[in-house]
């Protein structure tokens, strides 16, 4: 990975770069910030400068021994950690190796929701379990190899379990002279504060919309499409990308949104269970994606029911619904509407029982819709 190969945020690549020339890179740095910024190929980028032996123009070489271990995921002193779900008793990220070479191949700028399609378990929340703890102290008992220093690249350590979190303090807190945890995380304020306050902390902001539109456009996107979709795409090139190729997930939550809210207006009770059957048959990750995508598509109708089109933000097939929906949401019902969705997300997040939540949530929309 070169620094090149991630669009823009030229001031974190120079940043990055200076502590490695300079040879003051921390013991544990975090790059902290909105999904889809770029933030795992930066930090796949530092380490492989960190590792080039012919460094050249801020960049790694890219044609030595280390550059190309480094392309083909096989450079001995870099570690990869990330979250998983079990596999028997176990649940290390070294049982899923092969799959997450294949997934940063295909999604660099770490789509979530790709890397749960490809665990192949819609029921599980992935974490990094205590057993990855132990792993990564046997594995950094050893002395670098090729590099003067190992470096560990763990993507999303707000997905440590607390268990994992204190067998690794003891590395962060007295690491070892040639060890370098680089830490990539979406929501650093879940990052538990024991590790949190351990490490240097670099912000990577979203993308400007332009940024974003641009990149499209270096894509052979057309102006006036990547326009529409840098700003649907609210700075996360992920899902610029998941627009532009209409992925599967938007269009089935646009579906349960169109039919919960059909079904609901008329009140057919039955169907509606059948409804919530459906959805939380799709899994937990999926229902809790669906309750987020709903509360965006609440937010979005309110807007346009107020007239301020120019601020609202959906696709075309997302419109062709919402122009006469949007009428039904509005300031009796909105707040009320939003929270019911946040409450079901954070519940089915919390192991409630997915049917229950879904037809729940229906009943309550019946009612709200008629105010």
């Amino acid at each position: 990975m070169q620094f090149s190969d991630v669009p823009f945020h030229d001031d974190v690549k120079n940043r990055l770069r200076g502590m490695v020339d300079d040879d003051r890179v921390p013991h544990a740095l975090l790059l902290e910030g909105p999904a889809g910024a770029g933030k795992f190929a930066l930090a796949r980028a530092m380490v492989q400068y960190l590792h080039c032996e012919n460094r050249h123009a801020g960049e790694p070489c890219g044609k030595c021994p280390a550059c190309v271990q480094h392309q083909t995921f096989n450079h001995i002193d870099t570690l990869f950690s990330f979250p998983v779900v079990k596999k028997g008793n176990t649940a290390l990220s070294a049982d899923y190796m092969d799959v997450f070479c294949d997934f940063i191949s295909e999604s660099p700028f770490m789509d979530f929701e790709r890397w749960l399609s490809m665990l192949d378990n819609i029921n599980a929340q992935p974490l990094i379990y205590v057993e990855e703890g132990a792993e990564l102290l046997r594995r950094l008992n050893f002395t670098a190899h090729r590099s003067r220093y190992k470096a560990v690249l763990l993507w999303m350590p707000e997905r440590l379990k607390e268990e994992t979190a204190n067998k690794l303090l003891k590395l962060i807190e007295e690491p070892a002279d040639d060890t370098k945890f680089i830490m990539v995380s979406n929501n650093p304020q879940a990052v538990l504060p024991t590790i949190y306050s351990r490490t240097q902390r670099i912000r990577v902001r979203r993308y400007e919309d332009s940024e974003v539109a641009a990149w499209l456009h270096s894509r052979a996107v057309n102006d006036e499409a990547a326009e529409s979709i840098a700003r649907l795409a609210c700075g996360n090139l992920n899902r610029a990308l998941s627009i532009l190729g209409s992925s599967r997930r938007d269009k089935a939550n646009l579906d349960y949104f169109i039919n919960l809210m059909r079904l609901a207006y008329q009140r057919k009770v039955s169907e509606l269970r059948l409804w919530s059957n459906e959805l939380a048959g799709e899994g937990r990750e999926p229902v809790m994606g669906f309750f987020e995508y709903a509360v965006r598509m609440l937010r979005e109708n309110y807007i346009y029911a107020l007239h301020v089109g120019d601020l609202s933000l959906m696709t075309q097939e997302e419109k062709a619904f919402n122009r006469n929906f949007s009428p039904f949401v509005n300031e009796r019902n909105i707040e009320d509407l939003m929270g019911v969705f946040d409450k079901a997300r954070i519940d089915v997040a919390a192991n409630a029982n997915a049917k229950i939540v879904c037809f729940d949530v229906a009943i309550k929309v019946i009612l709200l819709l008629k105010r």
